[in-house]
C-alpha cells in the first residue's frame, strides 16, 4: 500500500516478536528466516483497514429510527436510548462491533462514545486497535469540564498509547460545535495540545447545523480555527458542508477528514466534496459512522459508495478509482488520524494484516491479471466476504473467517439483552 498502490507478486512479510514488520518485499530479496515456522498463504495480503469514524458500541441500537433525518433521529430515538446505556451495554455493543469489523478486515477504528473504559476493555478482549475519544457535550447533568478532566487524567496516568502493540490510543471527543460552547472547545484545544492528542469531532454534518454555524461563526472550520483546535491534531468527522475556504483551512493546518458516505446518504445529510478535499491535499480516510446510522461496519461498502458518489457528483468515471479508494481505506486513514505506524506493509509498521482469499468467482480470472484489474476485482467484486485471516500487531485474531479471541454467538446474545433494555426508552 505505497502511494501508487503497487502489487507485489510472490512477496514476503517478516514480523518481529514485538509485532512490528521488519521486512516486506520480494521473496528473492528476503533475509534468512529464523524462528517459528513460516505461514504460507495463497491470495492477497494487504494492510488492515482503518475505520476513521465510528461509534461501534451502538450495535444494540442498529436500525433504530432508521427512516428519520439526523436531528430527529438523534433527539427522538438515539439520545433517549443512550440515556439508559450502562457500562455492560457499551461493552457488549463494542465487543460485537469489534468482531464484525475484524471479520471484515478492519483492524483499527477511531471511536467516539461514552463508557470509554468499557469500550476499551471490549477492544482489548477482541484484539482490535482503536483510537478512543470519550464523547462529551455541554448538557445539564453532563458537565463538559469534568469529562475533559477525566480524559486529561486518563492520558496522564496511562499515557497516550498503551496495551499490547499499543492497541489503544486515547483522544478527546467533543461531540460538535453545536453541542459545546466556545469555552469548552478552547479548553479542549489546550488539553489536547499539552498532550499531543487527537481531537475527534463532528464537523458540518447536516445542512441545519451548517446554516446555524455559518450565521454565528462563518463556518464550523472557521470556528475551530478561532478556538485553536486547528492548531493541533484534528479529525473532522463527516465534513459534508464545506466551502473552498473551509477546505483550505483544513489543508493548511494538516487536519484530517473522515468521509462517511453510507451514513451521510442514509440520513440524507449530503455528499461531501471528496474530490475537492483530495485536490486540496486534505488527508481523507473512510468511516462507517455508527451501526445505528449505516447500519453495518463494513469499510468495503464505504469504498464502493465513495467511488460511486464521487463519479456521479463529478460526472467523471476517473474521479475516484478503486486504487484511490483502497488507499483511503488504509494509509489514507492513517494519515487522517496522524498515525505513521499503521496503514501499510513496511518495516517499522505494526503488523496489522488481512489475508483475502481468491478461490471465489470474484477472482476467476486468476492472480496473474494486471495489478489494476486485480485491485478492481478486490474492491468492486470481492469485498468483506473474501476476508479469511486477520492479524493485529502480529497476533492472529481471525482465522478462516472466524474470530479467535471472542465468541461471536455469545456476543450477539449479549447485544440482544442490551438492546431490550435500551430500546425500552423509546417504546
Amino acid at each position: 500500500m505505497d502511494e501508487t498502490c503497487s502489487v507485489l507478486r510472490d512477496g514476503i512479510v517478516d514480523v518481529a516478536d514485538d509485532g512490528r514488520i521488519t521486512y516486506c518485499g520480494p521473496r528473492s530479496d528476503a533475509p534468512p528466516h529464523h524462528g517459528p515456522a513460516a505461514t504460507h498463504l495463497t491470495g492477497i495480503l494487504m494492510p488492515g483497514m482503518i475505520n476513521t469514524h465510528a461509534h461501534s458500541a451502538m450495535t444494540p441500537l442498529r436500525g433504530a429510527g432508521g427512516d428519520l433525518p439526523l436531528m430527529s433521529w438523534l433527539n427522538d430515538v438515539i439520545w433517549p436510548a443512550e440515556a439508559r446505556m450502562r457500562p455492560a451495554d457499551a461493552y457488549a455493543g463494542m465487543l460485537l462491533g469489534c468482531v464484525e469489523m475484524l471479520q471484515h478486515g478492519v483492524t483499527t477504528s477511531a471511536e467516539m462514545y461514552m463508557h470509554a473504559e468499557s469500550v476499551v476493555d471490549a477492544a482489548l478482549t477482541a484484539g482490535s486497535r482503536i483510537l478512543m475519544a470519550p464523547a462529551y457535550f455541554d448538557l445539564p447533568g453532563a458537565p463538559w469540564r469534568s469529562a475533559l478532566a477525566e480524559i486529561d487524567n486518563w492520558i496522564d496516568a496511562d499515557g497516550l498509547r498503551f496495551g499490547p502493540s499499543e492497541r489503544i490510543e486515547l483522544c478527546y471527543g467533543p461531540h460538535s460545535a453545536y453541542m459545546l460552547s466556545d469555552e469548552a472547545l478552547r479548553a479542549t484545544a489546550a488539553s489536547a495540545a499539552a498532550r499531543g492528542a487527537l481531537v475527534h469531532i463532528h464537523v458540518a454534518e447536516s445542512t441545519a447545523e451548517d446554516r446555524e454555524q455559518r450565521a454565528l461563526h462563518g463556518s464550523v472550520p472557521q470556528l475551530l480555527e478561532k478556538v485553536g483546535l486547528l492548531e493541533g491534531r484534528l479529525l473532522a468527522a463527516h465534513a459534508v458542508h464545506l466551502s473552498a475556504l473551509d477546505i483550505r483551512l483544513l489543508a493548511d493546518h494538516g487536519s484530517g477528514v473522515a468521509h462517511c458516505p453510507g451514513s451521510n446518504g442514509k440520513l440524507a445529510s449530503g455528499i461531501a466534496r471528496l474530490t475537492a478535499l483530495r485536490e486540496g491535499r486534505v488527508a481523507v480516510g473512510l468511516g462507517t459512522d455508527g451501526p445505528a446510522s449505516n447500519d453495518d461496519l463494513d469499510l468495503w461498502e464505504e469504498m464502493r459508495l465513495a467511488i460511486i458518489l464521487a463519479r456521479l457528483t463529478e460526472e467523471d468515471p476517473l474521479a475516484l478509482t478503486a486504487s484511490d479508494a483502497l488507499v483511503m481505506a488504509t494509509r489514507g486513514g492513517a494519515e487522517a488520524l496522524g498515525r505513521t505506524d499503521i496503514g501499510s506493509l513496511a518495516p517499522g509498521m505494526w503488523a496489522d494484516m488481512v489475508h483475502v482469499g481468491v478461490d471465489g468467482p470474484e477472482f476467476a480470472a486468476g492472480l496473474d491479471v494486471p495489478g489494476e484489474q486485480l485491485i478492481s476485482n478486490l474492491v468492486w467484486a470481492a469485498g468483506s466476504r473474501a476476508v479469511r485471516d486477520v492479524w493485529v500487531g502480529g497476533e492472529q485474531v481471525v482465522a478462516a473467517g472466524q474470530p479467535l479471541r471472542a465468541d461471536r454467538v455469545a456476543a450477539q446474545r449479549a447485544v440482544a439483552v442490551a438492546a431490550s433494555h435500551l430500546m425500552a426508552a423509546t417504546s
